[in-house]
């Protein structure tokens, strides 16, 4: 998969697809594994990346 992003990653995991948004949600997301990359950095060291708490860790949702 091709893809260009405009913007750094936020995503403190190295990994092949690093930078590459598109190609990282696609192969998150195919293994039911959440959304990657887009949380805080305290967020983010939970591991948990369920939608619900992305929208917690945005303040969308208590």
């Amino acid at each position: 998969m091709s893809c260009d992003n405009s913007r750094p990653c936020p995503c403190t995991y190295d990994c092949p697809r690093h930078g590459r948004c598109c190609a990282c949600v696609a192969h998150h997301r195919d293994h039911d594994e959440g959304v990657p990359g887009f949380f805080s950095p305290e967020a983010e060291a939970t591991y948990d990346r369920s939608i619900e708490a992305l929208a917690r860790d945005k303040g969308i949702i208590r």
